[in-house]
């Protein structure tokens, strides 16, 4: 057993040392959620040179396809990496997650168009989609532990919101990126060789993001523990079901509000409400940018209140003005401004308050594979498909129900809020690892829940 820290990882106990090692942590992410995002976000120009010449729309479709490959992968980062983060520490799997990311970036940057080697051209492409989505379901789960395992007790509400700001700062990146080089290419240059840049600078981003986490300490949870299982994935499913279940109807509702109101509403608007593509941008940037901002507020609020009223704020507030926020939408900007960002202040209350809660549900020896896994695979299932469930559902002329199968989804996740007894401030460090009866453990704890 290590039962101490080592002495020049003491900083990292301290306040100031945990809020330097997050935004060590938090530069990293930004970096995986820039690579991650600029895919679909040069998706129009990938499409003719991955894909044999056809009509935009097939291959743009296409170019989505392997999009998707990405999100088939994800539950399986969340297995591997996860299980590597419960057995070598935090800091390696974030170091290994982005290395994965920036490696499928730099393959996407450096492959060959298919007019020159056929068929291997998109196999190249489907390669580096699964590199990233392996990436990325480590990176939730790893980054998520990290943080919560390296913030004071009384402030996992205010770390936890570093999580959600620097995913979306790489998501803006990304968009500012391209509006940049949208403006300063023309249509042949983008489409010869400027969609190759933002990949390798990409590349380049994920390299820096691993050179400052090389300077990370690991975490005091991880330190002292005093086990390492061979199979944590396995024990976790073996020890602790409902847990994993609990993890699930957490994430459940919260996965289909946010690749619903933070991605895909601003193309429901365009096709759906006739707002112009400039305008429909614009108003997901500035709404994304309040959410950035109130982040840290809601966090606050987390650790003032406790996770569980937070989550039901969250679960609640989307059962019932869901329906309200799409009857809301129409052919304007402000307007898809307006309940963009309600509804990012909304999934804010969960994006605070879900983490400290779900990873004090496992002892630290199964920590990042209890949350992982269960919430890569609802991600994947669930969240990866919203948009297209209400394309399809449009396509029947049922796209009124979709608004009430998010309903439904987050009537199901409150239940489990409902249910959820943990406390705001539960020593990470002392979670026992006992069999599974049913409730988080409430060891050592001092916050308010």
């Amino acid at each position: 057993m290590n039962s101490a820290a080592p002495a020049a990882q003491a900083p990292a106990t301290t306040r100031h040392g945990g809020l330097r090692q997050t935004l060590l942590a938090s530069l990293g992410n930004v970096a995986e959620w820039f690579d991650w995002s600029v895919y679909v976000t040069f998706a129009a120009v990938l499409g003719p040179q991955f894909f044999p010449s056809g009509s935009g729309t097939t291959n743009v479709l296409q170019t989505l396809s392997v999009f998707a490959v990405g999100f088939l992968f994800r539950p399986v980062g969340g297995l591997l990496i996860g299980a590597y983060c419960d057995r070598r520490g935090r800091t390696r799997a974030l170091r290994l997650s982005l290395l994965m990311m920036g490696a499928g970036s730099l393959l996407i940057a450096l492959a060959p168009p298919h007019r020159t080697v056929g068929v291997l051209s998109p196999a190249l492409l489907v390669v580096a989609r699964a590199l990233q989505g392996l990436s990325a379901g480590g990176e939730s789960t790893a980054m998520s532990t990290y943080v919560n395992e390296i913030a004071p007790r009384r402030r996992r509400g205010l770390y936890s919101s570093a999580i959600y700001v620097s995913t979306t700062l790489g998501t803006l990146a990304a968009t500012f990126l391209a509006l940049f080089l949208q403006h300063v290419l023309t249509p042949a240059q983008l489409s010869e060789w400027g969609w190759r840049a933002p990949f390798a600078l990409g590349a380049l981003f994920s390299l820096y993001g691993w050179q400052m986490r090389r300077t990370m300490y690991e975490t005091p949870a991880f330190d002292v523990a005093s086990e390492r299982q061979r199979n944590p994935a396995w024990k976790v499913l073996r020890s602790h079901p409902r847990r994993v279940l609990r993890v699930a109807g957490f994430s459940l509702g919260a996965t289909v509000v946010y690749y619903t109101f933070a991605s895909y509403l601003p193309l429901y608007a365009q096709v759906h409400h006739g707002v112009t593509a400039n305008a429909a941008l614009w108003a997901a940037v500035a709404a994304q940018a309040v959410f950035m901002v109130a982040l840290p507020f809601l966090g606050l609020a987390t650790d003032r209140f406790g996770p569980r009223p937070m989550l039901l704020a969250f679960g609640g507030g989307f059962v019932c003005l869901t329906p309200l926020l799409f009857a809301l939408m129409s052919g304007s900007a402000v307007r898809l401004f307006t309940v963009m960002t309600a509804a990012l202040l909304l999934f804010g209350c969960y994006a605070t308050a879900a983490a400290p809660a779900t990873l004090q549900m496992f002892p630290t020896s199964l920590r990042s594979s209890g949350v992982g896994l269960p919430y890569a695979l609802t991600v994947a299932l669930f969240g990866g498909t919203a948009p297209y469930l209400n394309e399809y559902l449009s396509t029947l002329g049922h796209a009124a129900l979709y608004p009430w199968y998010v309903v439904g989804l987050c009537a199901v996740s409150t239940v489990f809020f409902f249910r959820y007894r943990g406390t705001a401030g539960t020593d990470l460090t002392a979670v026992p690892a006992v069999e599974d009866t049913g409730r988080a453990p409430a060891v050592g704890s001092t916050g308010r829940g």
